[in-house]
């Protein structure tokens, strides 16, 4: 009797592990089964666009129809939660999935970190929707706003996301000639925090050619329907930012759905601790990609990037045949590429790999930029889809 292997997730881990699992496979070895709360890959490293210009939602959601083969079975569907004893996946409504092998790859959530009135207050990006509700917000204030009271958008966290994004919102903003001033805030000393000082020297340059204020140094303690309050402490008032629109987009943590599944976890953020070959404490259970801690030896975890679920999908897949098998399972190691990050029409590229320029911008980054998004389209749909979405990467 075939396997039954289920994936769980249709963000790059997910997708790229169907893929991997697929080519791998042989008929009748096993039945796999691929869950996810929407019917498309949403290309999420380019989502940012959207906010911009939803037009672009088309080129960069991609129909799971054109993703999977025939043989595998697509249940659209929220994952409530995960049964280890009974293997068993329990969607919201009812439905249950029984599993011999499961991949978790449910992506991450946003953390909020409990301060106070954040959640409650402010727009996240992490889908299609929370693009066009950005987008619509922003557009909202605009016409609500005047060029001598301009609209108020921060977005806070000045990483991957939080740069792009609001490069996007200055782009709106020049293309619409709309009132609206962009402050980017970040509680660290730095943008792109952690990383080499010459692409964060880059990245400020070519923000603050976007007329965008940047705001490092101080983090935000509280918010409320009008009022980002940034520092502050017993000897000291918190500055006071007020706002027309918030975005967050300062950090990760895990899924609810995958709380009460028995596998070890990190106890602060809920994201699934696997070995380097996905395994987890449940040997019939692997976790990738956000949802999970993937050891990369000694203290270090793979990180929660879009390069990195890429690598680790094509061998995770492998790995869920060898585990239908019986077979031994590969262990996988991250290798860092290079990191490139738009700002609006704009690209910044830092070390990488075969390229002897350690940073650079200008046309060839931006190239680079859109060959990376087009190269994955195409890896997972075909090379049409992605030449008809270049344009727009």
């Amino acid at each position: 009797m075939p396997k039954q292997v289920v994936v769980l997730g249709a963000g790059y881990a997910g997708t790229g592990a169907v893929k991997a699992f697929e080519a791998e496979i042989d008929e009748g070895e096993a039945e796999l089964t691929w869950v996810s709360e929407h019917d498309y890959h949403l290309v999420l490293h380019e989502a940012h666009r959207a906010i911009r210009d939803p037009s672009v939602e088309s080129k960069i959601a991609l129909p799971i129809d054109d993703i999977k083969s025939p043989g595998t079975d697509f249940l659209k569907g929220y994952v409530e939660n995960v049964d280890t004893d009974e293997r068993v996946v329990e969607l919201d409504d009812g439905r249950t999935v029984e599993y011999d092998v499961l991949l978790v790859a449910l992506g991450s959530a946003t953390a909020f970190y409990g301060i106070d009135g954040l959640r409650e207050h402010s727009l996240t990006l992490k889908s299609l929707d929370d693009a066009r509700e950005v987008h619509e917000e922003v557009k909202g204030a605009a016409r609500a706003a005047s060029r001598s009271d301009p609209a108020q958008i921060l977005v806070g966290g000045a990483g991957l996301s939080g740069i792009q994004a609001a490069g996007e919102i200055a782009e709106y903003r020049d293309k619409h000639r709309a009132p609206i001033e962009i402050k980017l805030v970040e509680g660290l000393e730095e943008i792109f925090p952690g990383q080499d000082p010459e692409v964060q020297g880059a990245l400020r340059k070519r923000l603050l050619e976007k007329d965008i204020e940047i705001l490092t140094g101080d983090f935000i303690s509280k918010v409320d329907a009008e009022t980002v309050y940034l520092g502050g402490g017993e000897d000291e008032e918190p500055d006071e930012l007020a706002y027309d629109v918030l975005l967050w987009t300062g950090g990760i943590t895990g899924q609810e759905e995958i709380a009460e599944a028995n596998v070890d976890k990190d106890e602060r953020s809920n994201r699934i601790f696997a070995e380097s070959d996905f395994q987890t404490s449940d040997d019939r259970v692997f976790a990738i990609g956000d949802a999970a801690l993937v050891d990369q030896g000694g203290e270090t975890v793979a990180p929660p990037t879009a390069q990195a679920a890429w690598q680790a999908a094509e061998v995770a897949g492998e790995n869920l045949a060898r585990a239908v098998r019986g077979a031994p399972l590969t262990s996988w190691t991250h290798e860092d590429k290079g990191t490139v990050i738009s700002v609006g029409d704009k690209a910044v590229a830092h070390d990488v790999k075969g390229i002897p320029i350690n940073t650079f911008g200008g046309p060839g980054a931006k190239t680079l930029k859109k060959a990376i998004a087009a190269r994955w389209i195409a890896d997972v749909t075909s090379v049409r889809r992605a030449y008809d979405a270049w344009e727009y990467l």
